[in-house]
């Protein structure tokens, strides 16, 4: 029986594929980080670091019957994948999972790892207490977010949320955008629409300067995030045969998650998958479910291509935007308001959840 299944990422979808197939397969789980970063959290973390351990979970616990290796991949083949140091591990099917990259303080960064992120993200706290005016480029869910937890918190500040779309969130139904907009400008933010910034200097890090706007606006801010959205971690996907890195730097997949036509027991997954999906966490709640049953039919004896292929969500898949703990929408086949974010998201950012299945007892 082939069950030697591996693993590579210990993002959402690594971490919970990994833990719906323990027990029934031989599962590895490769993660080059030592801690879980709870992305959910991490843009209020830059406001409030006080939840930055709740947001970094240890690996420790994270698998009962599965193992977690520490390491970074380097290579894929139709046996297994080699890691950075020289050590090979060897598995009958190969998910990659390596997510995707984003401007710094909201996802651990390549060899700076976790107390890299810890010291970005204090530097960038500080930088957001001394700011008078701040400027966020880009108004999609990170953007908007972003603009919402800091006027929420720290009212005092001039925030202008920069959009190059003429509203917010245009592939949702209206009301969603609007209703957003009329949220944060209750809250004291600018909402700039329609326009570009021309000049950003930096595309990953926050910086203080001047942005010029396509209409030849200037706005001079004491801090300029860059949120104009993610690129996948395909590195490790574009060593195969036949792979197309398509947009955003995702791989495209076949009907069946796979990325190569040469090695059919490798699967790309998340982020890092052009599979219909958007790069959002929510993609996870169909990919993950799909792929548990692939495998656990594959180690019964069936074949891959007499399973269904798999189908991303279709239009206007569930969206949270919280603006702090009590205010935002969530679109769940219709808009919601305040509290069903806040119950949903905005109040704990479903820190609980994601600790307690990484078997971390917060109470201690």
């Amino acid at each position: 029986m082939n069950n030697r299944i591996i693993i590579v990422g210990g993002g959402p979808l690594g971490v919970d594929l990994a833990r719906g197939l323990e027990g029934k397969a031989d599962v590895t789980l490769i993660e080059k980080n030592s801690h879980y970063v709870h992305i959910p959290a991490m843009i209020r973390a830059v406001i409030d670091p006080s939840i930055l351990d709740r947001s970094l979970i240890p690996y420790d616990n994270a698998l009962k019957h599965g193992k977690v290796v520490h390491g970074y991949g380097v290579k894929v083949d139709g046996e297994g994948l080699e890691l950075a140091d020289g050590s090979r591990i060897n598995g009958d099917y190969i998910v990659v999972a390596t997510g995707s990259s984003y401007a710094t303080p909201f996802k651990a960064k390549g060899e700076e790892g976790i107390d890299g992120l810890r010291t970005a993200n204090k530097k960038v706290h500080e930088s957001v207490l001394a700011a008078k005016t701040i400027a966020i480029v880009g108004a999609g869910a990170v953007g908007t977010e972003l603009a919402g937890e800091i006027a929420s918190a720290i009212p005092d500040k001039k925030i202008v949320l920069i959009s190059n779309q003429n509203s917010l969130f245009p592939d949702l139904p209206e009301k969603f955008g609007r209703s957003l907009l009329g949220k944060l400008k209750a809250m004291g933010v600018e909402v700039v629409l329609g326009q570009s910034a021309e000049n950003l200097s930096s595309l990953d890090t926050p910086y203080a300067g001047t942005l010029t706007l396509s209409d030849g606006q200037r706005i001079e801010a004491d801090l300029i995030f860059p949120a104009i959205g993610a690129r996948a971690n395909s590195e490790l996907l574009a060593t195969l045969p036949d792979v197309e890195i398509g947009r955003a730097n995702r791989a495209k997949v076949d009907a069946w998650l796979r990325p190569s036509s040469k090695l059919s027991n490798v699967f790309a997954a998340g982020d890092v998958s052009e599979n219909g999906d958007l790069m959002t966490i929510v993609a996870l709640a169909k990919q993950v479910p799909w792929l548990k049953n692939v495998f656990l039919n594959v180690i019964n004896g069936k074949s891959i291509e007499s399973m269904k292929p798999y189908v991303p969500w279709k239009k206007n898949p569930p969206i949270a935007v919280p603006l702090g703990p009590k205010k935002g929408n969530t679109y769940i086949f219709m808009t919601l308001g305040n509290w069903a974010t806040s119950m949903m998201k905005g109040k704990d950012l479903v820190l609980s959840n994601r600790n307690k299945k990484m078997g971390r007892d917060l109470s201690i």
